[in-house]
């Protein structure tokens, strides 16, 4: 059986637990009690103290068992530096063109947040994989049916 691209891996598995904290060292143990649990596509947030080097050490211990992302990113760099360390998606709490274009250039998955509808197609447009409604409580699913 092939293999999943990572977009077909997190729809798919339709869950992308995102795990943050300010001690990272619990992070590795978090990840590997997540696989425990089935959930296979974990995000790292960029708010996390040395975040790369979290995504790195995830990486090491559990390979490809998990697919691997980093969120709460905000710039081309950030985006670099993850991809780097093992991120194989990037998530953006907006729509940074930059960022979109640095994932495009790594082959990196690119989520980005959006809100309006202008700043749907501009990810669209600028090759974001999925876009996601950001923040979505505040307007709740009968905005999308617009």
């Amino acid at each position: 059986m092939p293999s999943l691209s990572p977009l077909d891996r997190v729809l798919d598995r339709k869950i992308v637990a995102v795990i943050r904290s300010e001690s990272p060292d619990l992070l590795v143990d978090v990840a590997e009690a997540l696989v425990a649990g089935g959930v296979e596509v974990m995000e790292v947030t960029f708010t996390v103290p040395r975040a790369a080097r979290v995504i790195e050490k995830v990486s090491d211990k559990l390979g490809s068992r998990i697919l691997r992302g980093a969120g709460t990113v905000l710039d081309s760099e950030t985006a670099r530096t993850a991809s780097l360390a093992g991120a194989e998606f990037i998530v953006s709490p907006a729509v940074n063109v930059q960022v979109i274009e640095m994932c495009r250039r790594y082959s990196k998955l690119v989520m980005p947040g959006a809100f309006t509808p202008t700043e749907v197609v501009t990810a669209w447009q600028a090759g974001a994989d999925i876009v996601k409604v950001f923040p979505s409580d505040l307007v709740g699913p009968k905005y999308l049916k617009m």
